[in-house]
């Protein structure tokens, strides 16, 4: 009963009455004037919480007029007015540099489209024998190389050219290189070329012919390249070779055999693997990352047994193959004994290999492998994309695997692979990390373990192209690099070489970097107490002390095709894809490191080594970086061969020093880099890059195939054939003949 006379008592009182009378003009209002807006206002008044609108007869809240209209959600819960300034700075500065970066795109693209009206436009494209000028780069002719061809060609007046750039036998030099046989039982024969450049033919924007040694006044067209591996005209009626009976690696093996007497044919084991950190663990890791005591390592099937044995094995051997154990930390040659290289042409299950793809394939087994005397061995690296295939427990399973993706006359130079494998290798690496999109050099890496007879190994992409010839190719940037002074190596290596602007490359370019690097340089391995470097230490305390001799004759553990670049602040997006390499005052970013994009290169063994030993440990670092990363840590010789890299556009020196080598100091790398995070579009114009226009489209056209209204039998009975100096495309796909209009488009994202 209180409950009911309370509302009467409070009418009662005068005072009651009139708060009543108030409450009820309020809500008349309020119903009257407010049905879109609650009873309540709330906004934020500077405090932690909201407030409720005051009344108008609140004397303190006159200075906050009452909001007109209900406030948006995102207004009702917004923070309060001091934290939007501090979020409004960060987001204007994001802001700022997002419109300078894309005033950097419209500045490129605007450049870019100028040029394409420019003297020298896509000069790159469309250059035929018709046009074959042999006076034009006569200095670079190696004569002794050449001899004219018997028969000249049916298809063009210039005279061809046999072509031999291997070096002649030195009667003084034993045991000497015994000749092989190729497929059909007889000696390899020669490749032709012509001589001379097409008269409108630029040239190439970064690196150069000179520097490396390397004769660039040869053109080279695709009948007198490849007729000797099965490339065919059309009109062409002759019987053809039945490739499917030949068995490459029998012949490999049969070649590397006759020459064993030159090389060490068993390799040495990886000599870090108890040596390296033991000084920090009582105990070492085996090949597969398991604790061994020193009574352990004595009986390991490492040291004693077949590597393949253990873990999964790549592919079974010959009991031949087995590894002599090594004892020092650096693995030494038999005396007298030449060093071998494998080439692991990387491909992958469900790839359909068209007639230039073996064309090729047989060009380097023949160019590196037999004509060489079994100085090189070339292996089909295929990735096995599909785990649920058990390729290393059933013997079967690995022959349907093989018989299904690899033609028949490859077959005996496969070696299958899969994340597994490398997987079970690094236990201490998160699967997820080791996988071939992140981690490619897991592979290689075990690769070498399996195969210690290779002191070097190729990591070679599949759908790049050496218009020239292979072997003269890669061993004149082998040359280059094992003449080059460790002094000031690091910092050329983050350089594109721009002839046009740096000069001669050992007197110029290399006095110039030491300028505007000043005192910072490297000279041998960083200090980390988490690392135990492998390579040699510097001969003198510091580099200007050196007189360009420490490094020059010594092999280098790292050829690349593009800078070494400092990824740090460059906004690559994979610059921080490194894991471990730490301790209590070091953080994992902290790593100084290195990085070069697209992973075709040369790595030694001792380098494999040591990246091998790292990931037991669980240091990892992902594809781009680890092998420049784990160089620079150690304290071994990488080297970038600046190749000729030719443009689409005729681009002056200057301008291709800003775009390319915009970064510090005049650095690929740091900030600024035409690697980082929505810049390499700047690439599309060049002939090497993991996403670049030019590559397809003059293969295509050197093929004899329409792409962009040039190339085809028509426009080639006007013009003449297209003919091509030695240069290394990427990426080239999917070669096969086109129909008439058809345009090449690269498929992959600019970021």
């Amino acid at each position: 009963m209180m409950l009911a006379v309370q509302p009467r008592r409070l009418l009662a009182r005068p005072k009651g009455l009139l708060l009543f009378a108030a409450f009820t003009a309020t809500l008349y209002w309020i119903l009257l004037h407010g049905s879109a807006t609650p009873q309540t206002t709330t906004w934020f008044d500077g405090s932690a919480g909201p407030v409720q609108a005051p009344l108008q007869g609140d004397a303190d809240a006159k200075q906050i007029p009452l909001p007109a209209t209900e406030p948006s959600s995102d207004e009702s819960n917004r923070r309060p007015e001091a934290e939007p300034e501090q979020k409004t700075e960060e987001e204007r500065k994001k802001e700022e540099e997002d419109q300078r970066e894309e005033n950097l795109r419209e500045q490129f693209d605007k450049e870019y489209a100028a040029l394409a009206k420019e003297p020298g436009a896509d000069a790159i494209f469309g250059q035929t024998l018709n046009t074959l000028d042999a006076t034009k780069k006569r200095s670079r002719t190696i004569l002794q190389h050449l001899k004219p061809a018997k028969d000249k060609a049916y298809f063009s007046d210039h005279q061809p050219y046999v072509y031999n750039p291997y070096p002649k036998n030195n009667e003084k030099t034993k045991p000497q290189q015994v000749s092989c046989e190729g497929p059909d039982g007889a000696l390899p024969g020669d490749i032709q070329v012509f001589l001379g450049q097409p008269a409108g033919f630029p040239e190439p924007g970064f690196g150069s012919y000179d520097v490396l040694g390397m004769d660039g006044n040869l053109c080279y067209e695709r009948e007198t390249r490849l007729s000797i591996y099965g490339y065919k005209t059309d009109n062409d009626t002759s019987r053809s070779f039945d490739w499917d009976k030949v068995h490459w690696g029998q012949l490999q093996e049969k070649c590397a055999q006759k020459n064993k007497a030159r090389f060490d044919m068993q390799g040495q084991s990886n000599p870090y693997l108890a040596t390296v950190y033991s000084r920090q663990n009582s105990t070492a890791l085996d090949l597969n990352g398991h604790i061994e005591s020193s009574q352990t390592r004595a009986e390991s099937p490492l040291h004693s047994d077949d590597l393949k044995q253990i873990s999964r094995g790549l592919r079974p051997r010959n009991a031949r193959d087995q590894p002599k154990s090594s004892k020092s930390s650096k693995s030494k040659q038999i005396p007298g004994s030449e060093a071998r290289t494998a080439v692991l042409l990387r491909t992958y299950t469900g790839k359909s290999y068209s007639d230039n793809d073996q064309q090729v394939i047989r060009s380097l087994i023949t160019e590196l492998s037999l004509r060489t005397g079994g100085q090189y061995q070339v292996f089909l690296f295929v990735h096995v994309k599909d785990t649920a295939y058990a390729i290393w427990d059933d013997e079967g399973t690995y022959q349907y695997v093989l018989e299904k993706n690899v033609p028949p006359e490859f077959r005996d130079i496969a070696v299958l692979w899969n994340d597994e494998a490398t997987q079970t290798m690094y236990p201490k690496i998160d699967p997820k990390k080791a996988t071939v999109h992140v981690s490619q050099w897991l592979s290689v890496q075990k690769f070498a373990q399996e195969f210690p007879e290779f002191e070097y190994i190729w990591n070679w992409e599949i759908d790049a192209r050496v218009t020239g010839h292979n072997y003269d190719f890669v061993e004149k940037l082998a040359t280059f690099a094992k003449r080059q002074p460790r002094r000031g190596l690091w910092e050329r290596n983050e350089r594109y070489y721009i002839p046009s602007i740096h000069g001669d490359y050992d007197t110029k370019f290399r006095k110039e970097v030491e300028r505007v690097s000043g005192k910072d340089t490297i000279w041998g391995p960083p200090k980390l107490p988490f690392v135990s470097p492998v390579g040699p230490k510097p001969p003198v305390a510091k580099p200007e002390d050196d007189n360009y001799k420490w490094g020059v004759g010594e092999e280098a553990d790292l050829i690349t095709v593009a800078p070494i670049f400092n990824p740090i602040n460059s906004s690559w997006i994979s610059g921080n894809e490194l894991w471990g390499f730490n301790d209590s005052t070091h953080a994992t970013t902290d790593l100084p490191r290195r990085a070069t994009i697209v992973t075709h290169s040369r790595v030694s063994k001792r380098l494999l080594d040591i990246m091998h030993v790292e990931n037991l440990r669980g240091n990892h670092i992902s594809s781009e970086m680890v092998t420049q990363t784990t160089a620079l840590l150690h304290g071994l010789k990488a080297v970038y061969a600046p190749m000729p890299v030719f443009f689409d556009r005729p681009w002056k020196g200057k301008d291709l020093a800003k775009w390319f080598n915009g970064g510090s100091n005049g650095e690929s790398g740091g900030i600024g880099s035409a690697m980082g995070w929505g810049r390499e579009a700047r690439y599309r114009g060049t002939t090497w890059y993991y996403r670049a226009n030019p590559p397809q489209r003059m293969y295509l056209n050197f093929m004899g195939w329409e792409d962009t209204a040039v190339g085809g039998k028509l426009w080639e009975d006007d013009h003449g054939r297209p003919c091509l100096p030695p240069m290394l495309l990427h990426p080239v796909k999917d070669i096969e003949p086109t129909e008439p209009g058809y345009k090449s488009e690269s498929n992959l994202p600019y970021s």
